[in-house]
């Protein structure tokens, strides 16, 4: 009980140190789209060259994710967390200097490398300073830098480059981050499991992590359907979200007519607004819904996901600003409806001991299935139809509406899996293929 009461009042001052960290993630994660069509005019790139910039990030940030989880369930997290943060910066800050395409992806590597320690490890180290009534909430308040820090990127990116030039708009946002990374080392590492205690269920009433995870435990999760189900309803939205991410500003540029920097200050404000609204209002009405249907999170992620895909439809088709800029904005609030509950099922169906790796394995396969291969599909449809890129964007509306199904069909699962995580840390390590 100690632990516990030492960690509550230092849990708000966690989440905002996180919180400001992940903002900016987002801002030197989605500067690059600001910016890409005069990158690619001035190093004469293809749309396939421009578009696998996204899949450089992806595959090095993809690849690195196994070994991070593994290392955040057995070294200090903190520590590890300001190697991340601190790596990332100085990754944006070189993409200015970049001289060569090749420069590029190796910058946009070590990016992805220093970005998935932080995405690895913060989220378990809410859960530590969170009960698991108050994870939907809590998550909800920490994922709206998603949506706001791309936004900002955008918007950044529309403003310096007309000005100082696309290097100067990496050099800006990047220099920060060196700061929060030092910042970084005020944070305290709480117990793993700290909070899962706090309420009893099935007679569990505290969770003991065991002293060894084997990388034969890790198994189980294939056997754990909300933990599967989760993973592939998010790869699909990682599909669709790193294609638009990337190419929309290009798309309003090119086929909407706009320039690109009015293509990035619509883009910006509207994700702002419609992830503010749409993070925070999934992450409330979940936990409501909890005290009717066990199923809630699953359930507000993929009505979310289902009300968005006719949306997202609208947005790219229709030809009036006052039609599709109303639609992009409801679609982006559909969207991200999931944000926090889709990341509170990865942390309540897997036990404290493996939440490390267990989001890792998540981070992964959503990417390994998503967003490696959306930004690439885009460009390569758009080369080949000779610059129809309307064509590659419609990729994205199915796989918003296979990813909402997927959603729908976990709820069944999730509060059986919920209890076998507490009895696995209570117990014993379960046999394989006895999770339900």
């Amino acid at each position: 009980m100690t632990d516990v009461q030492d960690i509550r009042p230092r849990a708000a001052a966690t989440l905002a140190l996180l919180c400001g960290m992940n903002l900016l993630d987002y801002i030197d994660r989605n500067i690059l789209a600001a910016v890409l069509p005069h990158i690619q005019a001035e190093m004469g790139l293809s749309s396939l060259q421009a578009g696998a910039l996204g899949p450089a990030f992806l595959i090095a940030y993809t690849a690195f994710a196994p070994f991070m989880g593994w290392a955040g369930d057995r070294y200090n997290r903190t520590r590890l967390l300001v190697l991340g943060v601190g790596l990332w910066s100085l990754a944006t800050v070189g993409t200015g200097f970049a001289g060569t395409y090749g420069h590029l992806v190796l910058a946009r590597s070590l990016l992805g490398i220093g970005e998935v320690t932080y995405g690895t490890l913060a989220p378990t180290i809410l859960a530590d300073v969170y009960s698991c009534s108050r994870r939907g909430q809590g998550l909800s308040v920490f994922y709206p830098a998603v949506p706001v820090g791309s936004a900002l990127g955008y918007v950044l990116g529309g403003l310096i480059e007309p000005h100082y030039g696309w290097r100067a708009a990496f050099w800006v946002v990047g220099g920060p981050g060196l700061v929060a990374a030092l910042s970084g080392l005020l944070l305290r590492e709480p117990r793993r499991g700290a909070m899962d205690g706090v309420e009893e269920a099935d007679g569990v009433g505290s969770i003991h992590a065991p002293a060894h995870v084997s990388w034969r435990d890790y198994r189980v999760l294939r056997h754990n359907r909300s933990y599967v189900y989760n993973v592939l309803g998010m790869a699909l939205m990682t599909f669709a979200l790193g294609g638009l991410a990337l190419w929309m500003p290009t798309y309003f540029h090119r086929i909407k007519g706009m320039t690109l920097q009015e293509a990035n200050l619509w883009i910006g404000p509207l994700t702002v607004g419609a992830g503010l609204l749409g993070t925070m209002t999934g992450g409330w009405l979940a936990d409501r819904l909890l005290q009717r249907t066990p199923g809630a999170y699953f359930l507000v992620s993929g009505s979310g996901m289902l009300l968005a895909t006719p949306c997202t439809l609208v947005a790219l088709l229709a030809a009036a600003p006052t039609v599709y800029l109303p639609a992009m904005f409801i679609a982006e609030c559909c969207l991200f409806l999931n944000t926090g509950p889709c990341n509170a099922i990865l942390v309540n169906v897997v036990h404290p001991a493996m939440r490390s790796t267990a989001f890792a394995i998540n981070i992964f396969l959503i990417h390994m299935l998503g967003d490696i291969w959306s930004p690439i599909a885009i460009g390569a449809i758009d080369d080949a139809t000779g610059g129809n890129l309307t064509a590659g964007m419609l990729l994205t509306v199915g796989a918003i509406g296979g990813s909402g199904m997927l959603f729908l069909r976990g709820m069944r699962y999730l509060e059986q899996d919920q209890r076998a995580a507490l009895r696995w840390g209570y117990d014993t390590l379960p046999a394989q293929g006895e999770v339900p």
